[in-house]
């Protein structure tokens, strides 16, 4: 019985000393575990901030691969432009080359052009001449026709019943109607005849000009017996004038024109007894030979 209790005993110690020994190991494997665990912690941490930075590189890295990217496409794209302008500018050295040497063909015809466009340009210089010329002339006999035609009308007359003007190559000479016709009919006044006698003598002293009459009307509708309407009476005013300077005063009737404008080509508002007044006229238009004055553009004219 003693034996026993002094194994069990010793089992006892020897177990508590075993218990000891465990925890002490226990201890030192933890402390070494954690330490390790921290260490490795550690790294974990720094490896994480390196990955960080690693993927911050690597996102750099690809931003400017995609810079670079771009900026490739872009040379590409100018290099290509340059490539078909360089291709524009053969096309056109091209063109020229072909051009200089049609140019070389032309020129011996272009010589023989020459010569002749000279010529034609010399003819066409004396045929500017002769016009200017001829111009000048008629504007002298104008000026001489109007100045006479104003001496020979000045007395007895009112200025407000005759108006001479000079315009262009022709001489126009504005007759009122109270003074020329009876109201509303184509009979001309005792008076009137004076006047056109007067007139006729100029006529007369150049048998080189030809004389238009044209009547004129107002806006007011016209209608008689005799006549239908305005246009009508500017007619018949118009052949009443040019039979006194044909019957009256021997004017050849080969220079004589008569013409009707009735209502229109107004020089005055119709909407005035003033206005309508100047309406009412007959004009005499003393003009060159039309044959004469076409034989003036007749190239053929031109002298050597």
């Amino acid at each position: 019985m003693r034996k026993l209790v002094r194994f069990f005993f010793f089992a006892l110690v020897l177990s508590g000393l075993t218990s000891c020994v465990s925890k002490k190991k226990l201890a030192e494997a933890q402390s070494r575990y954690k330490s390790e665990m921290d260490t490795a912690n550690r790294q974990l941490g720094e490896y994480g901030e390196q990955i960080n930075d690693y993927m911050a590189r690597l996102a750099a890295c690809n931003a400017e691969r995609e810079r670079l990217s771009g900026k490739t496409e872009v040379r590409q794209e100018q290099l290509q432009d340059l490539k078909d302008q360089l291709a524009d500018c053969r096309a056109q050295r091209d063109k020229q080359v072909d051009q200089v040497g049609d140019l070389t063909v032309l020129s011996q015809s272009a010589n023989d052009n020459i010569k002749e466009t000279l010529d034609q340009l010399e003819q066409r210089d004396k045929y500017i001449h002769l016009l200017q010329a001829a111009k000048s002339k008629a504007d002298s006999i104008n000026l001489a026709l109007a100045v006479n035609l104003k001496s020979v009308l000045r007395d007895g007359i009112s200025d407000n019943d005759v108006d001479i003007q000079v315009d262009k190559t022709v001489v126009f000479v504005n007759l009122s109607d109270k003074m020329l016709f009876y109201s509303g009919s184509s009979n001309i006044t005792t008076r009137a005849k004076t006047v056109l006698g007067k007139i006729a003598t100029i006529i007369e002293s150049r048998p080189n000009l030809e004389v238009m009459v044209e009547g004129y009307t107002d806006n007011v509708p016209m209608r008689s017996s005799c006549i239908e309407d305005n246009w009508d009476l500017s007619v018949k005013r118009a052949t009443s004038v040019v039979r006194v300077l044909q019957k009256e005063y021997s004017i050849d009737p080969n220079r004589l024109i008569a013409a009707g404008r009735g209502e229109y080509n107004a020089l005055a508002d119709n909407s005035t007894d003033a206005g309508r007044s100047t309406n009412r006229r007959t004009r005499i238009i003393i003009l060159p030979k039309l044959d004469e004055f076409y034989d003036l553009l007749d190239p053929s004219q031109v002298p050597e």
